[in-house]
């Protein structure tokens, strides 16, 4: 391990092989830090936090803090930070309440660019990212390869779909469902985010099977449990298809239209 002399780091705290930290850092008690991973100098990492293997760490974020809940009454819950992400400058993640997971969970290979926002009982998948000042309210589910753009707000409990964009500056209360494209104050659906899909290996006949799917929820005039059904009996059965519908038909706050 390097650990700059001006770090504090509590004697709880359990630093893995080939941790460095640097100065003028705090790292408070019952904090796990995996191997290789970097933080760098003014960071804080508050109590019963988990970070894992390979990550890089900017100055001046703070990781683990109490939540901004008025509810939470000091309870011990977590943060928890995967393997391989990329947390810039200062970036905010909050660990959770004793609500519903009870936990603050980040993915593995996700970047979280300079001033982004993760509010308690997040919880982020796998190649996430998040542009500058992004912000998440409490409870929002993110699902694999989303990208958030720059200042824009999520509110809490929603969900954000794997393969989904969100354009810059945008204001999102409802969920967005995967594989699209979204934007606006307040955000709506755009089309299918192909060059994403396309970039990522998706193949032809999966992302026409998609567009189809999006068409008739979409762009047609049929009643959403209509368009629903016709999706089931006449678009194609992929995984991707079925995802997309699941993921509609399981929204509680509703979808953006």
């Amino acid at each position: 391990m390097n650990i700059h002399p001006t770090a504090i780091v509590s004697p709880d705290a359990h630093l893995e092989e080939g941790v460095e930290v640097g100065p003028y850092t705090i790292i408070g008690a019952d904090v796990h830090i995996g191997k290789n991973t970097i933080i760098g100098s003014h960071v804080v990492v508050e109590d019963h936090t988990d970070i894992g293997e390979d990550c890089r760490i900017f100055q001046f974020s703070s990781l683990g803090g109490a939540p901004q809940d008025l509810k939470f009454k000091g309870e011990k819950t977590r943060l928890i930070v995967g393997n391989h992400n990329t947390i810039r400058e200062f970036v905010t993640i909050n660990r959770a309440t004793s609500a519903d997971i009870g936990v603050t969970i980040i993915g593995n290979h996700n970047l979280l660019m300079a001033y982004c926002h993760v509010a308690h009982n997040c919880k982020l998948g796998n190649h996430i990212v998040m542009a500058n000042a992004a912000t998440l309210a409490g409870h929002i589910h993110v699902e694999d390869f989303a990208i958030i753009g720059g200042l824009t707000g999520i509110h809490q409990f929603t969900r954000i779909g794997a393969h989904s964009i969100i354009g810059g500056a945008s204001a999102v209360t409802k969920d967005i469902p995967p594989y699209i494209m979204a934007a606006g104050n307040h955000a709506k659906p755009y089309g299918l985010n192909t060059v994403g899909m396309k970039r990522r290996g998706f193949k032809e006949e999966t992302i026409m099977a998609l567009k189809e799917a999006y068409r008739l929820i979409f762009r047609s005039s049929l009643l959403f449990t209509v368009a629903i059904e016709r999706v089931k009996n006449e678009v194609a059965d992929t995984s991707e298809v079925r995802h997309f519908i699941d993921f509609i038909q399981k929204s509680e706050r509703g979808i953006i239209r």
